[in-house]
């Protein structure tokens, strides 16, 4: 019964299966125009109602999630999400309100966006927030529109460059261009912090801002970062702050306290909401005063004991339909309220120490580097002894064997074996001290057994695929699979 189950679900498809039908009654029948009608019959599987529960329930048992296992991603703040943050935001009240209700009948959920916004600029020293962005990249978009909607004012109109290091993000340089700028880029220093020297050769009156996280992608603190500021706000231009990495600094140091003018933060990486998947996720972007009136639109104001919405007066717009992922704010707000001020406080440190307790642990196989202390996470070269030809994708992969999630690999770029490791403050020293003897297991079969390492995973539903095949030529459709 197993082996049925591993088939797509249309292998399972016989002609004439049918699942449950519901048929309503006492509800006028609706014709679809014509234009709209199939031309022909959508080709959809016939399958029981059993068949495909079944189906569905083995291929999500398949999974690897933070909730199966430890999860390092690295720069992805792969934490636990709490239960009561689930449960809470699948509340009636707020999981059968419909987005066109007046305001007068969501002003509970009205509360919530507004007290959300006020605790978020308290967390990162800004003077307001927009919940309106819809994903990390997409707080980045607002951001960099509200840079340009800045200069556009002051008719400020050379201003079309934006700095990025070369050890940013990925979508840094992604956001910038499609918000209309030209990408500048700096080289870093060895560990990944803004070359001083660099930035001051490419500061003109033609750059509108620099985009930096702040630890950086190498779990390196800027400690320049006041210079850095100094330096972009005397040119003429603004800082944004990159929120991926703000888990590290909870409760310790805030974005807008370092010079800051702009900030998207991750509420699906630091604030514990569901990640990955493609969604649901969250960006909100923060700004100081005196860009408040940039920010997209609705805001969530209060006005005496009543919370309604509000459009900025120079506003850059409205991202998306609405306001924003709402059962994703409400975890957030509940994560919040349930730690308090005194205990989010304790989310860094926790962090850092578990980042530096497993560097420390395993720098004597695996090539550090960078000396020192790390933040939230850091960065392994692959292997120290590199002399089996063993890389750093082969450990990736035998780690699966063992029940584990591969840490991000091969980034950042400045490390040709970049393996980027971040614990987060949730796991527990137990399991801590297990992934550090299956990584050292790891290191040492890549020594006496490489053949074993380079031909992982072996224990897992899917063997070694060709990665590069699978980008190139990916089967999308059923049919397309029948014919190779």
């Amino acid at each position: 019964m197993r082996i049925l189950y591993d088939k797509l679900i249309f292998d399972l498809s016989k002609k004439g299966r049918i699942g449950y039908q519901y048929k309503p009654k006492n509800l006028a029948s609706v014709e679809l125009p014509q234009h709209l009608m199939r031309a022909k019959k959508a080709e959809l599987p016939e399958v029981t109602e059993f068949d495909v529960v079944r189906h569905y329930t083995n291929v999500s048992q398949k999974n690897f999630g933070v909730e199966t296992g430890f999860y390092p991603l690295g720069s992805c703040t792969m934490k636990y999400n709490p239960k009561i943050n689930e449960e809470l935001a699948t509340l009636s009240g707020f999981s059968q309100i419909h987005p066109l209700q007046p305001e007068e009948t969501i002003q509970g959920l009205l509360q919530i966006y507004y007290e959300t916004q006020e605790m978020l600029a308290e967390v990162s020293g800004l003077k307001a927030y927009s919940l309106n962005p819809f994903a990390g990249a997409h707080g980045e978009l607002a951001g960099l529109m509200i840079i340009k909607a800045y200069h556009e004012k002051r008719n400020d109109l050379k201003r079309t460059k934006i700095i990025v290091p070369d050890s940013a993000h990925g979508t840094n340089p992604a956001s910038a261009t499609v918000s209309g700028f030209d990408v500048v880029e700096i080289k870093s220093n060895i560990d990944g912090t803004v070359n001083i020297d660099a930035l001051k050769e490419v500061l003109s009156d033609e750059i509108a801002g620099l985009m930096l996280t702040n630890p950086n992608t190498a779990g390196v603190f800027e400690k320049d970062i006041v210079e850095i500021a100094d330096l972009v706000h005397g040119a003429g231009g603004l800082l944004y702050y990159d929120g991926a990495n703000l888990n590290a600094l909870l409760g310790k140091a805030k974005p807008g306290e370092m010079g800051f003018d702009i900030t998207h933060i991750n509420l699906h990486k630091t604030f514990s909401t569901p990640h990955g998947g493609g969604g649901p996720g969250s960006g909100p972007v923060g700004v100081t005063a005196e860009l408040v009136e940039f920010l997209p639109n609705p805001m969530v104001v209060k006005e005496g004991d009543r919370y309604t919405f509000k459009k900025p007066e120079d506003t850059i717009g409205q991202l998306g339909t609405f306001y924003g992922n709402t059962s994703v704010y409400i975890r957030a707000y509940v994560y919040l309220r349930t730690l308090g001020k005194e205990h989010l406080s304790k989310v860094g440190p926790l962090a850092v120490l578990n980042a530096n307790y497993i560097k420390e642990s395993l720098k004597d196989v695996y090539e550090l580097p960078l000396q020192g202390h790390a933040m939230h996470e850091f960065v392994f070269d692959g292997l120290k002894d590199k002399s089996t030809g063993v890389k750093t994708l082969d450990i990736a992969k035998r780690l699966l064997d063992y029940g584990y999630h591969a840490p991000t690999i091969y980034f950042p770029l400045i490390f040709p074996q970049a393996m980027m490791i971040e614990p987060t403050e949730v796991e527990s020293k137990d399991t801590l001290d297990d992934f550090i003897q299956i990584m050292r297991q790891v290191a040492e079969e890549a020594i006496s057994q490489p053949d074993i390492v380079k031909t992982a995973p072996h224990h897992t539903i899917v063997r070694r695929l060709d990665e590069v095949k699978a980008v190139r030529q990916p089967i999308l459709k059923y049919k397309d699979l029948q014919t190779k």
